[in-house]
Order: C-alpha cells, then structure tokens, then sequence
C-alpha cells in the first residue's frame, strides 16, 4: 500500500459504499417497478408508458415481448410454487407447464395484421391499431399466467395494461407485473407498460372501471365479475365460467379416452376452466370407460363417500349450492383424505355414476372429482351435455371416430373451444396446434383472445392514387 495517503483509501471507501448504496436503491425501484398503492397513479402511469410505447415501432415491441418470455422461462417455478403456496391451488409441475406454455406459444406482434385492396380506385388499409390502456380483471385459478398472457397479447398490440388481480393471489400476480416490468426496461422500453396494485379491492376495480382513461375492460373470472366489466357501459371482453362436458360414443377408443380424459380433469388438479368436469358416455361402453379411468389412477367412489364429499366442498345457501373454496384445486387424495378415506398419492381422481342433476356435475367445482353419466344413445348424450354447459358457449370435448356425431356435437354445443380425441388441455396448444391463451372470451364472443383481439380496426382509404397493377 506504498504511496496512498490514508485519506485517498478513506476516499475511495466513501465512493464503493455509495455507489453499493445506489445500487441497493435501484434494485428497490426495480423490484417496486409497476405495483402502486393507489389505483389513480397506476393508471395515470400505464398511460405515459402507452405514449412512449405508441411511437416506438413494432419490431421494438417484438424485441419486448422476447425478453418477457425469456424472463418468463426463468422464473417459471419460482411463479409456480408462489402460486400453489399463496392460494393453496393445484399442482406446482402443472403450474411450471403452463407458464412454459405461456412464454413459448402466446401470440406475439406476428398476430398484428394489415389487411389491404388495391385496384382502379386506389389503396386501402385496414390496420389494427391499439384501444390505449387496458384494465384487466385477473383470477386466482391462473393469477401469473394470466398476468403474463394479457401482457404479452396487449403490448404486442401497442397498449399499456392495468390490473385488478384476484385478492388471493396478489402476491404471485404482482410477481409477474414486476417480471414484465423488469423485461421491458431491460429491453429499452418504458416502465409501467403493466402496473397493478397492491391492495386490490372491489374500490379499485370500480375506480378503473370508470376511470376515463381505460378505454377497454378484459375480465377473465368467474360471472360476477364479467357482468360488472359488461355493465359498465365500456367495450369489454368477457372471458366467463364453464362447466365442459365430456361425450364418449361407442366409436370411441375407450383405452386412448379414459386416459386423455383423466388427465385433462387432472391437470392442474382441475382448475382451467377448460377441463373436463363431467363425463356422459354412451351405456355401451361406460363399463369399459370406467375400467380404464380406474387403471389411469381413478378411485370408484360409492354413494356414501360421494354424499361425505358433497357435504365438505358444497355449502347451501338460500337452496342454492356454493363451492368450499377450501377444497378448490385440491388432489384427489386430499379430499379423500378429507372424508376418512386413506389413500396414496396415485389416486389422481374420484369418478362416482352420477345422474344429470347431481351437483357434482351440475356446479363447476374445479376439483379433480368427474360424475360419470349413462346414456342410451349419443343422440341422449349430446342433450345432457348440451344441457349440463348451461350455455356458458366455453368448452365441450368430445371422443367418437365418428364424423357425423362429431358434427353434431359441435353444432349443439356451440362452444368457443371443441376438443376432440384428446385432453382437454390440446385445446391451449399443449399438446395441440394453435396458439396459447389463459383468457377465453366465450360470453362475449371473442373467443381464445390473442394480440389481435385488443386492437380496434382502422381503415385508410387512398383514392386514385398507389394502385401500380
């Protein structure tokens, strides 16, 4: 240490812990990015960002959407175990899959198209342009993925986006928010493309509701909350509940649908709303169906140990059945456990013969517990589970070789999502072709919603002029 003066060292101590503290600082605002405690600043924030995002170009906003995926990837279980933890919901290698299908099969700016005429009058344009900032509704069932998905979709398609996440997976959702925030920044973009809350509470959802700066409402819940974003006079997109029906004909390959149906019911110990919730098979091969379920890991349960069931995850209200939130996205040898029945943790789901009004099939319980209903004929079938969807138009599936009974499955149910010969999960390309989504409007009628399903149509219309043919 020859030659430095004792206050050079004391100088250049000074410097390293200031700049440590500067650091510390950063990562703080870095790790706060986009979480507000009031509802006003959010919104007034994901505004100024739509701004800067609006003059930036699309190959920019592609150059975003990677890095959120590639921090998506990274954090996958890390958002997988918080979610199983914070809410006490569904299986963390389930969990680990679906942000994986989020970051990898989510429609970016490649979904954002100019459709274009040209001829003896001129040129035009129609082009998808963004609605500005977004209010979004979030459930606790896919709290980050829903997070990340609407993300991705929307500032792919040149927005900002406020969020509303269920109160019971807060923590996990505002996660993400920072996630993407931190994405963003990295990328070069503005902070607070995603913002979000703290506290979230009916009084922050009302305040964005009429807030006048949010120009579009997504709702991805259950139907009270889709009613409130379609009452609020506002364009909205309303992605709803469902209760899937599952039809199996006697074309059908028993083997390959038993399988396929309990792990679709089983994934993610029930909670998508796409999974298959009931069962009605053709009285041909309901033996034969049940055999296999058993093989894949189902527990036949009798009509006492259905009765016990329905006493702990039902509750009655003014004669009205309500779900035990307690036991939602529970494994099936939890609830077993629950009843007095030990089991070992292979039992993936409890099936029971079930009629077509027992609540099991009739609620939506988003437990792996499948009631199995006989028919005489697909003709029956097909009206039971027309009739056990109760027109929510979301998701039916279906396994059958068949073409004709296919067809008309699908022309009775009229759902947004027809699966057939596979797991219900096919349906958000795992497994399947197509894209992924974690919003499926089905009451609105938009559908699995993508980048371009939060954008509003614009036409440009040059007259006489650019036509070169």
């Amino acid at each position: 240490m020859a030659g430095i003066r004792e206050e050079d060292i004391e100088l250049i101590v000074r410097r390293v812990l200031s700049n440590l503290d500067l650091k510390n600082l950063k990562a703080a605002v870095k790790k706060d990015i986009g979480v507000f405690e009031d509802m006003k600043q959010a919104i007034s924030a994901a505004k100024k960002a739509q701004k800067e995002l609006k003059s930036m170009s699309i190959e920019f906003r592609e150059k975003i959407i990677q890095n959120i995926r590639k921090k998506t990837l990274e954090n996958a279980r890390i958002m997988a175990e918080m979610g199983v933890q914070e809410t006490g919901m569904g299986k963390v290698e389930h969990k680990v899959l679906k942000h994986e299908l989020v970051a990898r099969k989510t429609p970016g700016t490649e979904d954002i198209i100019t459709t274009a005429w040209s001829g003896d009058k001129g040129l035009t344009l129609v082009e998808m342009g963004p609605w500005g900032v977004i209010g979004a509704i979030t459930p606790s069932t896919n709290p980050s993925e829903t997070v990340i998905c609407n993300s991705i979709g929307m500032i792919a398609a040149g927005n900002s986006v406020v969020f509303n996440p269920h109160p019971g997976a807060v923590g996990v959702s505002n996660y993400a928010v920072r996630l993407i925030n931190e994405a963003v920044v990295e990328a070069g973009g503005p902070p607070n493309l995603a913002v979000s809350v703290a506290k979230p509470t009916l009084e922050t959802a009302e305040i964005m509701f009429k807030h006048p700066d949010i120009n579009l409402l997504v709702a991805t819940g259950g139907p009270g909350v889709v009613t409130a974003v379609l009452s609020t006079g506002k364009r909205a997109i309303g992605a709803g509940a469902g209760n899937p029906p599952v039809v199996v004909d006697e074309t059908a390959d028993i083997r390959k649908a038993a399988k396929d149906i309990v792990d679709g019911a089983t994934f993610d110990n029930n909670l998508p709303c796409i999974a298959e919730k009931e069962v009605i098979a053709v009285n041909k091969v309901a033996d034969e169906l049940i055999y296999y379920m058993k093989q894949n890991g189902c527990y036949m349960a009798s009509k006492e140990e259905i009765e016990e069931l329905k006493a702990m995850v039902l509750q009655t209200r003014d004669g009205k059945y309500y779900l035990n939130r307690k036991w939602v996205g529970k494994d099936a040898s939890t609830l077993l456990k629950g009843i007095g029945v030990d089991v070992d943790d292979k039992v993936r789901c409890i099936i029971f013969e079930a009629t077509k009004d027992h609540p099991f099939v009739v609620e939506e319980l988003m437990m792996p517990i499948l009631g199995i209903i006989r028919a005489e004929n697909v003709d029956e079938a097909i009206a039971i589970a027309v009739e056990l969807e109760h027109g929510f138009r979301h998701s039916a599936h279906m396994h059958s070789k068949n073409v004709d009974n296919l067809t008309k499955f699908a022309r009775a149910i009229d759902t947004a999502i027809f699966v057939k010969n596979a797991p219900s999960y096919a349906a958000i390309g795992f497994g399947g072709e197509g894209y992924c989504t974690f919003t499926i409007a089905s009451r609105t009628g938009e559908g699995l919603t993508s980048a371009r399903t939060f954008t509003k149509s614009r036409r440009c219309v040059l007259a006489d002029g650019l036509s070169i043919r």
